[in-house]
């Protein structure tokens, strides 16, 4: 089932850079990205149903730095739908940072229910995108920098990443969310077009990209 958005709903989207996209330098504070072309879609489409939109991502969060600013920048702001994608920050890249960042699926796993418990018990809608990691060779940026990257670290990352993308999936169904599968969806269209196409460090999005996660996104709602 699709989610219904209706008229005078507040719709948030959060998570890290991929969602954030500068929004603290956009003039209605969506940023340049996914959000962005989701409310403008909707807006072509939906002119009768207003929705007021907001995005509350920051660059670099993990699943705990949400959890640190969940009731100030999600819960207090009672959305009626919130979009949620995280989990790349999470992954096992940030081993070239020099404070050794690691978590664990379990502890992942943890982290986010905590998210969306209180979520769930308000009523509120959710949608979980799957982090993503296209398979790019070059230089991507890490926590230590920028850093060139081959098949070895790119193999080690996805033995990280995957049981996370298992744990969204989990969460999705736990909770009735809808489920935005970022990472199969980004692996299909990479088969055709090459990964460059539609994220060329791997994670961030080009504007194809983006695209892609905003047409993905509004195939799920109503």
């Amino acid at each position: 089932m699709t989610i219904t958005i209706r008229p005078g709903s507040t719709v948030m989207f959060t998570g890290d850079s991929i969602t954030d996209c500068q929004r603290l330098e956009s003039e209605d504070g969506l940023g340049f990205g996914y959000p962005l072309r989701i409310a403008g879609e909707w807006g072509l489409r939906h002119p009768d149903r207003p929705v007021t939109w907001l995005n509350t991502g920051i660059g670099g969060n993990k699943v705990s730095d949400l959890e640190a600013r969940w009731q100030t920048d999600v819960l207090d702001a009672r959305p009626d739908v919130v979009s949620i994608l995280v989990g790349v920050n999470d992954m096992g890249w940030h081993t070239l940072d020099p404070k050794g960042y690691v978590i664990t699926a379990e502890e992942f796993e943890a982290g986010y229910d905590r998210l969306l418990a209180p979520l769930a018990e308000a009523g509120t809608k959710l949608i979980l995108i799957v982090p993503f990691l296209l398979p790019i060779h070059g230089i991507v940026e890490a926590g230590a920098g920028v850093v060139r990257i081959g098949e070895e670290e790119r193999k080690e990352w996805r033995t990280d990443l995957d049981p996370k993308i298992q744990v969204v999936r989990k969460l999705a169904l736990n909770y009735g969310a809808q489920l935005l599968d970022a990472d199969g969806m980004f692996a299909e269209l990479a088969a055709t077009t090459g990964p460059e196409y539609w994220a060329a460090d791997g994670v961030h999005p080009t504007p194809a990209g983006h695209a892609a996660l905003a047409a993905a996104w509004l195939r799920l709602v109503e």
